[in-house]
């Protein structure tokens, strides 16, 4: 994105409601300016939110058909029958998968567990895995972050005599499928009161129920299973908000203090060193983990991520981890050849100056459309289609990122003569002919003009408030940590600043990033850092003054802990 030319969407602050918390809830005036802006002006849930606790997650048994999967589970397990376990390839599906497997075993389920692989099988259930649970002999088929628009493969479980238990997050289309039980937060007759859990949250909350129903402690189970769905949760970017924010953060502390070989080895192949008493990072989770795992699915062998996750063995688990990060690393060198390509084909095709890019290839890898989609999305600010053309079959499929104002689950559903698919508001997956491409894109682009404004074309920044500088002092920096995890639906804050002196500009080995020496309108001084921005703020020069969009980061070294401004743009005054 090009910061210099970002428009800066800046929210209102009320004054009032600030200081009613920070009266009453004996807050800082900055965390209590925080919270009234992002929606929590009442005490009690400004409270609930900076004091989140296990007890406030719902009962399971609020979550749609909730008995019928109970009694199909439990009844399996009293009968012995063989559960066959379907996950999906992503990391949301495949932390399902794990944690359905590591829960049922623990019970003394029989359990045979599946992801599906992404070049041979594709997203959701193929037929074929259907048929191995049949011939495995599996007399129930649960699936996890996948079967909600499955019909077809429900029905052919069923011809085969087996129950189905469907678990999903996805959105819902006009009809279920005839399970025994569709357990979904999204469903219309659902009266869970939180519908934006992850495919790993949505069995998290099942199992818990079964937990309670099996008399096992809460505090045990979910000691043994909140690390695998504040992982799931997380890298699905699912809104870091309600029970996903309670899961997210007592989950990145288990994370941290996890017995799972998998999860110490992946831990360590991302090089994240756990400080004891500190929890993972969601940045962490956001940035290396769950790119590790997904890696393994997006070119290779979801599988590979699947056992990771259930191994029990260290030095096994060791090895699958840096098997990961092979592959990990060759998704990085086909991500940047794929990307090239596209963005030579947007301005080819002159994409970028209409109000959808739809891009498509042969030889692009099917694990790697959906990365450049978001890319492209960064870079060129619209809804965009990636998609991989199949010569032999004639088909093309890929993966879009959208911007905020455009449903792509919508969009998809919008066009059934020209393509199928379908999945969130800012993520989807679709499939159409290769010959419907340039008809796909006429009528995306015309269903896009249609909902979008000009403006929405331009990148923006959010800033979630104007500040004085003396009001961002260490004490307040400090206090927002109360506000974490960050996230997707909890970003971290953004600060505004007015007409602050650029005293200094320092180099790094990198002309990008530059180290900054700030001084506010009452002569304070600041240390700040730039990332992306130093070849702008060295040709701008010294002794500027500007307004500054910042971070404010509590920055620790060698035992030191110092305020520091990281600035993400500015404007010269």
């Amino acid at each position: 994105m090009n910061s210099a030319a970002a428009r800066w969407n800046i929210s209102t602050r009320d004054r009032a409601a600030e200081e009613r918390l920070q009266r009453e809830l004996g807050i800082p005036s900055l965390l209590a300016a925080l919270l009234a802006q992002r929606g929590y002006t009442e005490p009690s849930a400004a409270d609930q939110f900076l004091n989140p606790s296990l007890d406030q997650l719902h009962s399971p048994k609020l979550l749609p058909d909730y008995i019928a999967a109970r009694d199909a589970i439990l009844g399996a397990r009293e009968r012995k029958d063989l559960i066959y376990i379907h996950g999906d390839y992503d990391v949301d599906g495949v932390t399902s998968a794990a944690l359905f497997n590591r829960f049922l075993e623990g019970i003394k389920c029989e359990v045979k567990t599946h992801v599906p692989h992404r070049m041979k099988e594709g997203y959701g259930i193929h037929k074929s895995a259907v048929q191995a649970a049949a011939a495995a002999g599996a007399k129930l088929f649960v699936t996890c972050d996948c079967g909600v628009s499955a019909h077809e493969q429900v029905e052919l479980a069923k011809e085969a005599g087996m129950q189905v238990v469907i678990t999903d997050h996805h959105s819902i289309g006009t009809t279920l499928p005839e399970a025994c039980a569709v357990v979904n937060p999204h469903r219309e007759d659902s009266d869970y009161p939180f519908d934006e859990l992850s495919g790993a949250g949505v069995v998290f909350k099942l199992c818990q129920g079964l937990s309670d129903e099996l008399d096992i402690k809460t505090s045990q189970y979910h000691r043994a299973f909140l690390d695998l769905a504040a992982l799931g949760t997380i890298a699905d970017v699912m809104p870091l908000i309600g029970e996903n924010r309670i899961i997210a953060k007592f989950g990145l502390q288990c994370l941290a203090d996890t017995r799972k070989p998998g999860l110490r080895a992946l831990l360590e192949a991302a090089n994240i060193s756990v400080d004891p008493g500190k929890p993972v990072r969601a940045s962490q989770v956001g940035f290396q983990l769950g790119p590790r795992l997904n890696a393994a699915g997006r070119i290779d062998d979801a599988a590979m991520a699947l056992n990771l996750l259930l191994e029990k063995d260290p030095d096994a688990a060791g090895l699958l981890a840096r098997k990961i990060e092979e592959v990990n690393s060759k998704r990085r060198e086909e991500q940047l050849r794929v990307m090239e390509e596209a963005v030579s084909l947007v301005f080819a095709q002159g994409l970028d100056k209409r109000n959808l890019i739809m891009v498509a290839h042969e030889g692009w890898h099917a694990g790697i459309v959906g990365i450049v989609a978001g890319r492209l999305v960064e870079q060129f600010c619209r809804p965009t289609f990636v998609l991989t053309v199949d010569a032999a079959t004639g088909t093309a499929k890929g993966s879009a990122r959208t911007i905020p104002g455009f449903n792509l689950a919508d969009a998809i559903r919008a066009f059934p003569d020209l393509m199928s698919g379908g999945g969130h508001a800012m993520a989807a997956g679709c499939s159409m002919p290769a010959e419907n491409v340039p008809l796909a894109l006429d009528a995306l682009d015309a269903y896009a003009g249609e909902r979008l404004k000009p403006e929405d074309f331009v990148p923006s920044i959010r800033v979630d408030m104007e500040v004085d500088a003396a009001e961002v002092n260490m004490s307040a920096a400090e206090s927002l940590s109360k506000l974490e995890p960050f996230g997707f639906g909890n970003p971290e804050p953004v600060f505004l600043a007015r007409h602050i002196g650029v005293a200094q500009i320092l180099p790094t080995k990198s002309p990008q990033h530059v180290r900054l020496t700030l001084q506010s309108q009452t002569g304070s001084t600041m240390n700040g850092i730039a990332f992306g921005i130093g070849e702008r703020f060295t040709q701008a020069g010294s002794g500027i003054h500007a307004d500054l969009l910042f971070q404010a980061n509590v920055d620790e070294w060698k035992g030191s802990r110092n305020l520091k401004w990281q600035v993400k743009d500015f404007q010269p005054n």
